[in-house]
């Protein structure tokens, strides 16, 4: 993309005045340095890079300084063909025009309002989206999870049809006592509970069309949370075959307007749902109870970047250890107080200075003996999306990836937290690594405080999980319990207000990004291969990448 002279020459100005920051602050060799955190951190904060938004002249200005920043630390490229960025290829959807939604039942017609009663999108990447008269079909929560011995789908042809089903897993709030306790996690939401996954395994079962039936506790959010946000532009990576790997349509329904369908094909909505709770369970088809959908819808593509630096290993070179954090926010936006440029300092400029930090430190120590890859990931905010394209297009082998290590916003303040809390705790064995060397410094890890939230499905790391790479996502502010994260998440996350300011100190930040470092470190350098535990969801992808190495 070509600058405008004034805007190239504010670039080359701000590079300039942030690289001699980042060289004047002294650092101590194998330490993370707070001050250089916190610098780092206030230059991708600033003004100057606008947010940070994919696709705006915010990020050519991020994607120059960090390749700038990674050279500068004597990093390699790290990118396709000796790059220094991966093209992450984009597809976008948004509405145009509205959209026309209708059941019919025993002779009857009911039109249903879009935002208002059914939610629906398409990631085709096609102008219009038509199903007429598709049958309805309820398939439980839509979970098909071999290694917890549990298939929803049972064989079921589902071709033409749309899939109404369930939020969150099927052990979500189940009664003290029910069968189906310790089936999933309990509270903690599993892949098979996210909406992501639901949509995705639609389409491998071939439906045209899948409705997740909302509910506040099961959600985590109400209704208005998803009408908010119908509006706003829907991403997609690039597919090979879109057809195949997403369905036509696809969104929420009110969970009071789902209820309805059901009786009108004379099902009974709360047996049926109990019945989902349990192994045995089979499609029930909603006989005599069809829905007509036809929108229109504005496709394109666009690009973004992930900047990636290469450290290689002396002895097992095609081994990688990954760090990764994403250098997006979401640029200019709706004025908050005056002020529309969504910094995203904590979320997540500090991140992506951990990792320019964990950077330096393998640069400036001895080389070890596996090859260490940072990456600044694009497009987080848009649905993981730079990390998504990396999954599908990995520019160094997943299957000789040995672990990747995710930082995804730190707080700032000095008092350094003993609770270091992981998010997806007791997935893998690399919580067991960190805690280790945690208690070392009389700290120990926590779990999730908010497991339903789902937040291990919702960051970077994610992509490459779901293809079998352990993950180790920690984030030792959030405890929930401080005041620091209590006012951030209420008064700033997804803000104007996530900006840096000149009281900020990151000694409690340098604390946490050691920690990942030294688990980096130590993986560097052994024959180790960290695992997924037993039953996990990406036990499977694991043990297939494994059986592909030897």
């Amino acid at each position: 993309m070509t600058f405008a002279r004034s805007a190239a020459v504010g670039l080359i100005a701000v590079l300039m005045c942030s690289t001699s920051a980042l060289a004047q602050t002294g650092a101590q060799t194998g330490r993370v340095d707070p001050a250089r955190l916190n610098e780092a951190t206030r230059v991708l904060a600033s003004d100057e890079f606008e947010g940070r938004a994919p696709v705006t002249p915010g990020e050519d200005r991020t994607i120059a300084w960090l390749t700038q920043q990674f050279q500068a630390l004597g990093l390699e490229p790290g990118g396709p063909n000796g790059s220094w960025v991966q093209v992450a290829q984009v597809s976008r959807t948004s509405q145009d025009g509205p959209a026309a939604i209708s059941v019919s039942s025993k002779g009857r017609t009911t039109e249903l309002q879009r935002a208002k009663d059914v939610i629906v999108s398409s990631d085709r990447p096609v102008e219009r989206i038509t199903l007429t008269d598709a049958p309805l079909v309820f398939v439980g929560y839509g979970v098909d999870a071999p290694e917890r011995g549990w298939d929803d789908y049972k064989g079921v042809d589902l071709t033409g049809k749309i899939m109404l089903v369930l939020v969150n897993d099927p052990d979500f709030d189940a009664p003290e006592g029910h069968p189906v306790n310790g089936k999933f996690d309990g509270q903690a939401m599993t892949f098979y509970g996210r909406w992501t996954y639901k949509f995705q395994v639609a389409a491998e079962h071939g439906a045209a069309g899948v409705l997740v039936i909302h509910d506040t506790p099961g959600a985590g959010y109400p209704w208005s949370t998803l009408e908010n946000s119908s509006t706003a532009p829907k991403f997609d990576i690039v597919r090979a075959d879109p057809n195949k790997e997403r369905v036509a349509a696809q969104g929420w329904i009110q969970g009071a307007v789902a209820e309805q369908l059901f009786k009108d094909a004379g099902l009974d909505f709360a047996a049926l749902k109990d019945q989902a709770r349990t192994p045995d369970f089979r499609p029930v088809a909603l006989d005599g109870v069809t829905m007509s959908i036809d929108f229109g819808q504005k496709a394109d593509r666009v690009e973004t970047r992930n900047v990636i630096g290469r450290l290689p290993g002396t002895t097992y070179p095609d081994e990688t250890v990954m760090f990764g954090a994403h250098w997006d926010a979401y640029g200019r936006a709706t004025p908050k107080n005056g002020d529309d440029i969504y910094n995203g300092a904590v979320d997540n400029a500090t991140g992506v200075a951990g990792v320019m930090e964990i950077a330096r430190l393998f640069a400036e120590g001895p080389r070890p003996e596996r090859s260490t890859v940072f990456i600044s990931w694009a497009a987080e905010e848009t649905g993981l999306l730079g990390a998504e394209y990396y999954a599908a297009n990995p520019v160094w082998p997943l299957e000789t990836t040995v672990a990747n290590i995710n930082m995804d916003s730190l707080l700032p303040g000095t008092e350094i937290d003993p609770n270091i809390v992981v998010i997806g705790a007791g997935k893998n064995d690399l919580d067991d690594r960190l805690a280790v060397l945690a208690a070392r410094e009389g700290r120990r890890l926590i779990p999730d405080p908010a497991p339903h939230a789902g937040a291990f499905y919702r960051s970077d790391h994610f992509p490459l999980a779901r293809k079998g790479v352990p993950a180790l996502f920690a984030a030792a502010g959030f405890t929930g319990h401080n005041e620091a994260s209590r006012d951030y998440v209420a008064n700033r996350y997804h803000q104007p207000s996530d900006e840096w300011t000149p009281e900020w100190k990151m000694d409690a930040a340098a604390a946490d990004v050691q920690l990942l470092y030294e688990v980096g470190r130590d993986l560097a350098n052994s024959r180790d291969w960290p695992a997924w535990k037993p039953g996990d969801e990406f036990e499977g992808a694991r043990k297939a990448s494994a059986s592909a190495r030897q």
